[in-house]
Formats: C-alpha cells, structure tokens, sequence
C-alpha cells in the first residue's frame, strides 16, 4: 500500500507531469522535425539525381533529333560513339538496349549478364511516353537509379538508351546529414532535458521545503522559517509563509498570554467569593456587620465574574457567527448621556471625575442601540481603569463633516507607542495593562466595522489617552417633532 501511495504521488508530482507532458511533448517536435528533415533531404537529392539522368537524357535525344533524316546505320554509328566517347563515365554509365532487352554496348565497356530486362526498359519500351524509371537494388548490393529512353527511330539494333547512376554517394551524404541533424536534435533535447530538470528543481526543491516547513508550522513549530532566496513568485511564498508563522506565533503567545490573564482574573473574583462564603458560615449571624459587608462583596464579585464570562461570550459568537444588529434611528447625544448617568456611580465611588461635553443639536445615526452602548461602556470602563483617584474622565460628543465623533479622554499613564497599534488586536494586553480580558478593544473594532464606522487612538505616556469613535450617516435634525420621535424610540 506504502508503495502504491508512493507512485500516486509521484505521478502527480510536478517533475512527472513536466516530463510526462512538456518532455514528451518536446521529444515527440523533435522526431517530427528530424523524420521531416530527413523526407526533405532524401526527396531533394534524388530529385537532383533524377533531374541530372533527365537532363542528359534530353541532351542525347537533341543530338538524335539532329540527324534524323540520317540513315539507321548512320544513325547507329552516332549512337556507339556516343556510348564509346561518353564524357561523364564517373558519374553515369550509358547502356545501349536492344529491342529484345539485350545489352549492346555500355560506356564503360563492361556488359553484365542480365537474365531479364529491368522494369525501366518495359516501361520504355511499351510506354506511351517512351521514358521508364527505376530506383532499386542491384544483385551485388549497389542502390541505382536508371532511367530508360525509347529512340523514336531504330539506330540499327539499337532501341533504348538506358542511363544509370549509383546512389551510394548520395545515401551516404544523406546519412551525414541525418547523422548531424541527429546529433543536433539530440543536443537540443539533452538542453531541453537540463535546462527543464533545472528549471523543474528550482521550484521543486523550494516547494519542497515549503511543504516541510509547513508541516513543522502544522505540528506547533512558529519558530520554523523558509530562506527567501530569490524575488519571484516562490520567493514570495516564503515570505509569505514566513509571515504566517510569525503572526502565528504571536497568536500562539497571545492566547497562551490570553489564557494566563483570563484564568487569574477568573481565580481573583472566585477566591474573593470562596473566602467570604466561608466566612459568611463561620459568622451565621445576619445581624453581624461583616455579614452584610461579606454579602456585598460576594455580589460584587460575583457580577464582576459575569461580566467577564458574557464578555468572553460576546466576542466568541462574534467571531464565530457574524455580528446581528437592530438598526434604528438614534440620537447619539442621548444614548451617551445615559451611559454618563449609568456610570456616574461608579466615578463616585472610585474618586474619578466624569465631565460629559454634550453637541449642541441632535446627532441622528442609524444602528444598534445595545451594541452601541456596549462600545462607550467599554471605552469608560477601560477609561476608569488606567485613571487614579482624583483623576478625570472626559467625555465628548461632536458633529464632524461627515457624521459625528464621540471621544473619551482619560490621564492616566497612557500608552507606548511600541504598543499603540498592537492593543487593538485580540487577547492583548500590554506591559502596564491592569485586570481584564484584553478583548475590550477588540470588541470594539468589531461592533464599530459592522456599523461603518472607526476608532483611533492618541496617547501619550503619563499624559493619559484619548479614543475618539467616528461614526459615519449622521443626519443632523432640530425640530420638535424628530426629538418626539427620539424620544419614542427609546
């Protein structure tokens, strides 16, 4: 089975589909281009043989024509010493037929044995053209090529002329050519085999460590990288993969940092309300003063670790199934306003001064209600915690060009710049974050996007911080009638 798996996966590897495909595909050209160079060749030079016995043939039948009103013995003298006095012997030799397909005479005086005629002299003898071809083997092994002329008039017993050249020369100029065209063809795919094999393994190789390092990044190692090589498209993947891990890793830290924070400020509010349940059982007396104090500070607890746990709960279905919102017409002036009354308490009893600078006409927006207040409880919840006692909160509604601002400025100790961008992400919490989940932010990012809107951060160490929620639509309105309206959508 291992080694089936192992074919299967090399069948779809990219060196087998490149020499599958690109490979065969360039060694199937190449045999083309060879079989058709080597069909050129062959036809031209036994086109320029052909042409040659041709021409020649045409030269003894002008010399003929010349003296046809000559008798036939005269006309059969010309004809031998034609043959006696043939002038190109090295390249052809002329043989002179009779009409019984008997050899006279030959050029170069030899006269060889024939048992029967050669298939030109029938085709020359019996054709209506006169003229007959043959391209073929002789009994000692030698490839000729002859062609057969029919005399219009008989030259004593002489009937046909027969011209016959060997094509040993030429098949041995075209197995050169072949030979070297081969060669050729064969380096021009040995280049093609390399050149490929190179080209294949430089990608190959890369995606290879792409996959191991992917894997190592699969089992839990961030700290894997790839070495980014080169600048183009695989080089950019490594980068990439490169920055996935590191994010990754930084996630990994997040939610480890995330998971340490949450479990202590989940054990602090369980310990408080584990150690005055205890005591509260140990006192059994509801008139006893601690008692009622134990009470309190359990209740106070126990909302503290509720809201937390919603909070952890908010942001999960958030990411998990998209923000739902109630979209209705609100004043945003208003909706802060009770939020600035719903946390005034709270100033009170942690000495911090709330100072609320209201716009001076209604602010209109389309939204959520709840989670819009969700965003300014956040935003003075996170404001009280970095603000000491004595300290002050101030909190701003304006009309801006296209729709209006809602800032919240505290003076705490504010924040690094270092950490500025990074306390937006989830589960952050910077070096001097006090208690809470470190989504506070992230929550607000997430309501503020499915609304349109945006938040920004200014802040300066030991000078406190300020957010400013920017929110987009905002229809300005003055008239009684849209404050009823408000008023009743409430």
């Amino acid at each position: 089975m291992a080694k089936k798996n192992l074919r299967t996966k090399r069948k779809k590897s990219i060196v087998w589909r490149w020499a599958s495909g690109n490979l065969l595909l360039t060694l199937t050209v190449l045999a083309v281009a060879e079989a058709v160079f080597l069909l050129f060749i062959h036809n031209t030079y036994y086109s320029t043989a052909r042409q040659a016995l041709s021409s020649r043939i045409s030269a003894i039948d002008g010399q003929l024509t010349a003296r046809s009103s000559v008798s036939a013995v005269e006309r059969a003298a010309v004809v031998s010493r034609m043959a006696e006095e043939f002038s190109e012997k090295d390249k052809f030799e002329l043989m002179l037929y009779s009409g019984q397909g008997q050899i006279v005479a030959t050029s170069s005086g030899f006269i060889p044995e024939a048992e029967t005629s050669p298939p030109d002299f029938t085709d020359a003898l019996e054709g209506a053209d006169g003229r007959g071809e043959f391209i073929g083997m002789l009994a000692s092994g030698e490839e000729i090529m002859a062609i057969s002329y029919r005399l219009p008039k008989p030259a004593g017993e002489v009937a046909v002329l027969r011209l016959v050249t060997s094509l040993t020369g030429i098949n041995r100029q075209i197995a050169t050519l072949g030979g070297a065209s081969g060669c050729v063809i064969l380096a021009v795919f040995l280049f093609s085999v390399f050149s490929g094999l190179y080209f294949v393994r430089s990608i190959v190789l890369p995606l290879n460590n792409v996959q191991a390092t992917a894997e190592e990044i699969e089992k839990g190692n961030f700290t894997a990288r790839l070495p980014a090589r080169s600048k183009d498209e695989v080089g950019l993947l490594c980068e990439s993969i490169n920055h996935m891990a590191e994010e990754l890793g930084k996630t990994e830290q997040m939610k480890n940092e995330f998971i340490s924070s949450v479990s202590h400020e989940l054990r602090t509010p369980l310990t408080a309300i584990k150690g005055w349940i205890e005591t509260l059982q140990r006192v059994g007396d509801p008139a006893d003063p601690n008692f009622h104090h134990g009470l309190r500070i359990v209740a106070a607890e126990t909302d503290r670790l509720e809201g937390m746990v919603e909070e952890l709960l908010d942001f999960s279905r958030m990411q998990t199934k998209g923000l739902s919102l109630q979209i209705e017409r609100l004043d945003i002036g208003a909706e802060v306003g009770d939020i600035i009354l719903m946390m005034e308490q709270r100033a009170q009893l942690e000495g911090i001064a709330l100072c609320y600078e209201e716009p001076e006409k209604l602010l209109i927006v389309e939204g959520d209600r709840n989670r819009l207040r969700q965003v300014f409880v956040n935003l003075l919840d996170n404001a009280f915690k970095y603000s000491a006692p004595g300290g002050t909160v101030q909190v701003r509604v304006s009309e801006e060009e296209n729709g209006c601002a809602v800032s919240v400025k505290d003076g705490g100790k504010g924040i690094a710049p270092d950490e500025l961008d990074k306390v937006r992400q989830r589960f952050y919490k910077g070096r001097g974050a006090v208690r809470g989940s470190g989504i506070g932010l992230a929550v607000v990012q997430e309501i503020l996007d499915a609304h349109g809107g945006s938040f920004t951060l200014q802040s300066e160490p030991g000078r406190g911080t300020m957010v400013t929620v920017r929110l987009n639509s905002t229809v300005t309105k003055t008239e009684d009638s849209d404050e009823e309206e408000i008023s009743a959508g409430r």
